[in-house]
């Protein structure tokens, strides 16, 4: 009897120690999967572009983008997502296209220079340390891979308790939200909404929470058609043109387009002005303008018929105006040459 008692009190020693061990490797590993908390954003940036007087500052306003975006998701974590903790830091990457960015926005007038959209996002890079630009260069569908990717990655990581999803202009985002729809995924979403949501992507925000940041990101996308022609810079383009001879109306900065027959003012020589008044048209020339030009035009004179010269003598060889040497016709019997 003495004996299981014995056997039995053991047991319980070493149940209970076994357990307090557990307990430990439990809280250690709680610990770890605790530590460095973050909250991700990925942002589409070939169609999430900030507002343009941000792009228009270059490095300062890239500079004030990074400042404003940390403060709003800052500020939303803190409102609506109780559940992530409050030490948690902001991890941000935004893909696109460098170069065809810029000459979007140059085309569109948004920018002056190509240049100055790399200023901006260098100055975003730099501004915040966990805040990143990637030009993933020319190519289809490139920024949607990188970005897919990473999206799945920080879904499945224990450390990311959030992911804010900037993808609004783009339908084929539609295909990766629909594998995410289990209730325990969702809520760790938030659609981040810049231009309005395309149609697929609409049908699925119910599902999601949406957020959109006020006078941070363009709410329309950027048109580079039906735009009015910027012509190659030309002296006296930014100068006043003057309407009549009593007034004048001064231009904006930005290159206007000078029709070929309208006078150039500025510091270029104008050519005379046509005394017909519908070739001062500035869109385009009129039919009877056209018609009235192409009447005053000098035809060139005709090219002279080739000259032969004669001899003088018989001793001389005639010859054409090139040269070369003519022969009279030699005149043979036929039959004797058979």
């Amino acid at each position: 009897m003495s004996l299981d008692h014995q056997r039995e009190t053991q047991f319980n020693r070493e149940g209970q120690l076994r357990e307090r061990q557990l307990k430990d490797e439990l809280r250690k590993l709680q610990s770890f999967m605790n530590r460095d908390p973050f909250v991700s954003v990925l942002i589409d940036g070939d169609g999430m572009i900030f507002e343009d007087y941000m792009i228009r500052k270059g490095e300062i306003g890239g500079k004030e983008a990074a400042a404003r975006l940390w403060n709003e998701i800052k500020d939303h974590v803190h409102e609506k997502l109780p559940e992530v903790p409050s030490e948690c830091r902001i991890v941000t990457r935004i893909y696109a296209n460098l170069k065809g960015l810029a000459d979007v926005c140059c085309k569109s007038g948004i920018a002056e220079r190509t240049n100055l959209i790399d200023e901006f996002y260098r100055g975003f890079t730099g501004s915040k340390i966990l805040f990143d630009f990637v030009d993933v260069g020319p190519g289809k569908d490139r920024a949607d891979e990188k970005i897919t990717e990473l999206f799945r990655l920080h879904l499945s990581d224990y450390h990311c308790h959030h992911i804010f999803f900037g993808c609004s202009h783009d339908n084929g985002y539609a295909r990766l939200l629909e594998q995410y729809t289990e209730p325990t995924l969702t809520k760790r979403i938030t659609l981040l909404e810049g231009v309005p949501f395309e149609k697929e992507l609409n049908s699925l925000r119910s599902q999601y929470s949406t957020v959109k940041f006020e006078n941070l990101f363009r709410t329309d996308k950027i048109n580079i058609y039906n735009l009015p022609q910027n012509p190659v810079s030309q002296p006296g383009l930014n100068k006043p043109i003057r309407t009549s001879p009593d007034t004048a109306t001064t231009l904006p900065s930005q290159s206007v387009y000078q029709s070929p027959y309208q006078p150039i003012t500025g510091n270029s020589s104008p050519s005379p002005a046509p005394s017909n008044p519908s070739t001062m048209n500035p869109k385009a020339p009129s039919w009877a303008s056209t018609a009235n030009a192409a009447a005053h035009i000098v035809s060139p004179p005709p090219t002279p018929k080739p000259t032969v010269s004669h001899p003088t003598s018989s001793d001389e060889i005639p010859r054409n105006r090139y040269g070369q040497r003519i022969d009279p016709p030699s005149v043979y019997d036929k039959e004797s040459h058979v």
